[in-house]
């Protein structure tokens, strides 16, 4: 599938009824230091407390009347299961949400309180798609993937025409890449709406699936991810690959120390909430900080969904 331009702005039209128009922030400090001028895209704002949210939302308003009436179902670990618990709780429809056993009882919680039904299973992928098969199965629900899926893409696309629309002289914008959604879906909006921007991701070393593939020119999976960006643990998928192999510019990776030394800047200096895996654009900025010099830099603050009892700092 070809996603227009077309197709971004009527997702941004169907689904901005439902989310907020989230801010964009600007530190003096952090331009100070990384000499450049850096405009953060603050999805820790967004409902549910993340991007996700604009995804879920668009795949749920494409679906037919009698398809919501058998609900959604879907496997996560973390904030996609929040967010589709939240936007079908908007359209009045069910979600049922697979999650293992291990997942934090924060995001349970989460989960159950937007009105979702958890179905826990064993921690690993196989166990998390038989699953959610059963549930399919039995239930009638259609499945709505995390990221590997188009209206998806579209809706966390989104994100970044916003910022685009309010700073249209980017050079650069950089968004982290865990399977690719928010990535793909931020290189298509630069394609589309600002084509001169170039669009880099972060991601952890030691969960470099996207870099490796990226180098390779081919899906590589990803084996036993270790890193504190407990949302960038998935592999790309083979709708978030093609995209992201076309539109992106580069991806950087970042040992576990430049993750947490730049979530703290965001939290000190910006006195913003922020989880792992939103420091990790920071951190790739950092890191590359060189050949960004008087640069105008978007950056995807990803969600603020952290576990405060588990601060890495």
């Amino acid at each position: 599938m070809i996603i227009t331009k077309q197709n971004l702005l009527d997702t941004h039209q169907r689904i901005k009824g439902y989310m907020h128009r989230t801010p964009v922030f600007t530190s003096r400090l952090i331009n100070e230091i990384l000499g450049a001028k850096i405009y953060f895209k603050c999805e820790n704002f967004q409902k549910m407390g993340a991007f996700k949210m604009r995804g879920a939302t668009n795949a749920i308003l494409q679906l037919s009347k009698t398809e919501k009436e058998f609900g959604v179902a879907t496997h996560s670990s973390g904030n996609f299961a929040q967010a589709l618990a939240l936007a079908a709780k908007l359209q009045g429809i069910k979600a049922y949400v697979v999650m293992p056993s291990n997942a934090p009882e924060i995001k349970k919680a989460a989960v159950r309180g937007y009105g979702g039904e958890i179905i826990e299973c064993e921690p690993n992928l196989n166990a998390r798609e038989s699953t959610l098969n059963d549930v399919v199965n039995k239930t009638g629900a259609v499945f709505l993937h995390p990221y590997n899926d188009y209206h998806v893409i579209q809706g966390q696309g989104t994100a970044a025409m916003e910022l685009i629309e309010d700073y249209t002289d980017l050079d650069s914008i950089f968004a982290p890449v865990g399977g690719g959604g928010l990535l793909a879906g931020t290189a298509l909006a630069a394609h589309h709406f600002s084509p001169n921007t170039k669009v880099i991701a972060g991601e952890p070393m030691g969960a470099d699936d996207a870099w490796q593939s990226f180098q390779k020119g081919e899906i590589i999976p990803q084996t036993n991810p270790i890193t504190i960006a407990d949302g960038l643990l998935t592999s790309l998928g083979d709708k978030t690959f093609p995209i992201i192999k076309e539109h992106v510019e580069d991806i950087v990776r970042v040992e576990e120390d430049e993750i947490v030394s730049a979530m703290r800047l965001i939290w000190e200096r910006m006195k913003l909430v922020v989880e792992p895996s939103s420091a990790v654009a920071l951190a790739a900025l950092i890191k590359e900080k060189e050949k960004y010099q008087n640069k105008k830099i978007g950056i995807i603050i990803s969600g603020g969904n952290v576990q405060l009892n588990k601060l890495p700092f």
